[in-house]
């Protein structure tokens, strides 16, 4: 589990592509996982199965699961990736609980500064519109927000702390992002009866579940 609170722009160093998979390798001053830890690398929650200390690098896989839901895909030597270990126990829950398990990818259709804070406007898939709520949580490209509101597309609005500190400082109009939705909102779209009943009849079943105790 993660928080969605990033706590290094890492770079890669190193990618070899395998048909629908990847082995990267990444360069971080401020995270020195040990083998067999997970990292989730812009979003995505990855193993990390070789580590060079000196270097200050470690490598991780890229499974054609991974490869194919995400943006991964896109990586080159000296790209940019946001960074964040797993959680510990003891650790404090600054963002919200991020499983590392990507949703889909959304698009960027609108960036716009709304005092000391940029508004970012994302189209997900639609399959993904469901668990998106009004001052819900979401992680996009790992990194932990707040739903605004929600249409066709929805919102979240990001500090200039937040954006300076992220890979969110180069994304622009029209960018792939990785979305997770909370994974909360999940399990009651499941409780629901999602593909059958759908979202909407969500109140009523807890209704009836409650009204049988």
């Amino acid at each position: 589990m993660f928080t969605g609170i990033i706590e290094d722009v890492g770079t890669v160093e190193a990618i070899d592509r395998r048909a629908e998979a990847l082995v990267v390798t990444i360069h971080s001053e401020e995270i020195a996982p040990e083998l067999g830890d997970s990292v989730a690398v812009n979003g995505p929650c990855l193993t990390v199965v070789e580590v060079d200390r000196a270097a200050q690098t470690f490598t991780v896989e890229v499974t054609p699961e991974t490869y194919r839901r995400t943006t991964l895909e896109e990586l080159g030597p000296d790209s940019p990736v946001n960074l964040e270990s797993a959680l510990a126990l003891s650790d404090e829950l600054g963002g919200h609980l991020v499983t590392g398990h990507v949703d889909g990818t959304g698009v960027v259709t609108d960036l716009r500064r709304e005092e000391k804070a940029r508004i970012y406007s994302i189209r997900p898939p639609a399959d993904v519109l469901p668990y998106l709520a009004p001052k819900g949580s979401v992680a996009i490209d790992g990194v932990s927000l707040t739903v605004v509101d929600v249409d066709r597309t929805f919102r979240v609005s990001i500090t200039d702390f937040t954006e300076e500190e992220t890979l969110l400082r180069e994304t622009s109009v029209g960018d792939a992002v990785n979305i997770e939705v909370d994974v909360i909102a999940r399990y009651l779209e499941r409780l629901a009866g999602s593909g059958e009943t759908g979202s909407g009849d969500l109140m009523e079943k807890l209704a009836s579940m409650e009204g049988r105790q």
